[in-house]
């Protein structure tokens, strides 16, 4: 599998290191591999502030407030067979607010890095098309995966 992902960065809130690009892509790539998911794809992240994605939280789930990250994906309901054979594999989009993962890294008491690389596994996860909102079964098998995908990253919160 190869995969391109590309990067944005629509802030000025938190620096943005090399290093911690890395940490993303190998969240990415462990997610999928998790999944057992071998096409060559493309994901875009894009990182903002926290007023940035209180606005596209508000435009596309009408909800009027900053959240951590928000997922596009690439596909409809029918699943990524017709994902994979109609546009080829681009998964979709992740926004990523810094500043929230921030917060929220000091809020938990773990590493900024930490909270950044679960946001990208959760924000995959839901690219490939799981859905935590959908059912009390269903946030339990999302919740597992993460667990178990940031475990194998070596960012398990004990």
């Amino acid at each position: 599998m190869r995969l391109k992902v590309y990067f944005e960065n629509q802030q000025n809130k938190e620096p943005l290191h090399y290093s911690l690009k890395m940490r993303i892509r190998h969240a990415i790539e462990a997610t999928l591999a998790y999944e057992e998911f071998d096409d060559d794809c493309e994901v875009s992240v894009t990182f903002c502030d926290n007023q940035k994605i209180r606005e596209l939280n508000k435009k596309f789930r009408e909800i009027d407030r900053a959240t951590d990250v928000l997922s596009f994906p690439l596909f409809d309901d029918d699943g990524m067979d017709a994902h994979v054979e109609d546009f080829g594999c681009m998964l979709g989009d992740v926004v990523l607010s810094l500043e929230k993962a921030r917060a929220q890294a000091e809020e938990f008491g773990h590493s900024f890095e930490r909270e950044v690389v679960f946001l990208t596994v959760h924000s995959i996860l839901h690219l490939l098309g799981y859905d935590h909102e959908t059912g009390e079964e269903d946030e339990t098998d999302m919740r597992r995966r993460q667990s178990e995908i940031v475990e194998k990253l070596g960012l398990a919160v004990k």
